[in-house]
Formats: structure tokens, sequence, C-alpha cells
């Protein structure tokens, strides 16, 4: 029991610091814990010791560029487990599936398949990006964050809904339905995505949200 303490609070301790962009001073950190500073300066030289944080010359302790490593590498595996499910998706929809991850307030695609069989496709690459408030997978990935009272109306709708449908939003002619990926309370693997699709005006909309719901259901028990 006291090792899945001492993890536990060195886990916090990297979730407080990765908060402040400036750091954190011993003092403040075991403050925020409610713990004695003996114990912060312990699980600040484990976390140190594996370059997950650092201390700058005044000593506030920031986050280290083991992280970084640790991020470079979630992106190919959720790739991996996300790329057969995407081109079921395609395949079932005829249309251009996609997987997209919010960074700050935009929405960033990092995996895309295409139905073989379609000749004419909506262009959709990995590394395209737009704003939270448009298109399908920017609303889907906003509905997971906490609500606001300046929450567009589309938003509201999404998150009742558990999806989200737009049209011609980021291209002429186009129709985006994308599911957004909800966790257990209990899920230890968890990141602010959507899985969707695109196509042109012909897309049958509610076979198309059916089976999007089912890829991302499917995809949050495959990383849990």
């Amino acid at each position: 029991m006291s090792s899945l303490q001492t993890l536990s609070r060195g886990l916090t301790a990297l979730e407080l610091v990765a908060q402040k962009e400036n750091g954190l001073a011993i003092a403040e950190l075991a403050e925020a814990m409610d713990v004695h500073r003996a114990i912060v300066y312990r699980l600040v030289s484990t976390l140190e010791g594996h370059g997950l944080v650092t201390r700058s010359r005044d000593g506030r302790i920031c986050l280290g560029g083991g992280v970084v490593a640790l991020a470079s590498r979630v992106e190919p595996q959720l790739r991996a487990m996300a790329r057969p499910l995407l081109q079921e998706l395609a395949e079932r929809t005829r249309a251009t599936a996609f997987l997209c991850v919010g960074h700050g307030d935009e929405c960033v695609a990092v995996e895309v398949a295409e139905p073989e069989t379609l000749l004419l496709r909506v262009s959709y690459r990995v590394g395209s990006r737009h704003p939270l408030e448009r298109g399908a997978a920017g609303i889907a990935i906003a509905a997971l964050r906490p609500e606001r009272s300046e929450d567009s109306d589309a938003l509201r709708q999404a998150r009742r809904d558990g999806y989200s449908v737009t049209r011609g939003q980021l291209q002429a002619g186009a129709v985006g339905v994308a599911a957004p990926l909800v966790y257990p309370v209990d899920s230890h693997f968890r990141f602010e995505g959507c899985v969707g699709v695109v196509a042109l005006q012909d897309l049958d909309v509610e076979a198309a949200t059916a089976a999007t719901v089912d890829c991302a259901r499917r995809l949050v028990k495959r990383m849990d």
C-alpha cells in the first residue's frame, strides 16, 4: 500500500508541476500536496533521476525532457491502435475517417484512413489543424471540456448527443461526423480526442453517426 501511495504522490507532483508555466518551489509543492517538505524532496529527487522534472537555478521544479520523450512515444502507439478501426470505419461509411486530438485551442488530425473503392474523396491530411469551435472533430473534442457560458449551440448539442455533425464548416459541400473518446472514470490512459468521418453531401449521416460512435467506443476499450 505504501508503494502505491508513493507512486500516486509522485504522479500528483508531476501533474501539479505541469500546471505551472514557471514551475513550483518545494514549499509550494508541499503546500499544494498537503505533505511535509521532506516527502516532496524525496519525490522530486526520484522524478529528477528519471528526467521527468528538473530544477532551475532558483530551485523551482519544472518538467524535464523525460516527459517530452514519453509523450513522443504515445502518438505512434495510439496511431497503431486506431489504424485498423479507422480503416474499417472508412469502408463502412465510404468516407474519409480520422483520429484527431486536442492541442490547446486547436484540433489536430493524427491518423487518417480512406476507403479503397472511393474515387472522389474529401482531402483530410495527417497534421491538418483547425480551431476547436469549427468542424465536427473540433466540436467533439471541445465537448469533453468543462461547460462555459460562451459555448455555442452546436457545442451544447454535441454534449447532449454524444457526437457532432457539421456541414460545410471546413470545406464547401463536406459533411463531418465525429464522436469524442469518452473514458471510464477509472481509466489509466486518457487524452482529448475523437474519431469521425468526412465526406461529400451524399453521406448517410444516420449510418455514419452510428458507425462513428461505435468506433470511438471500441477504440477506448482497446486503449483501456
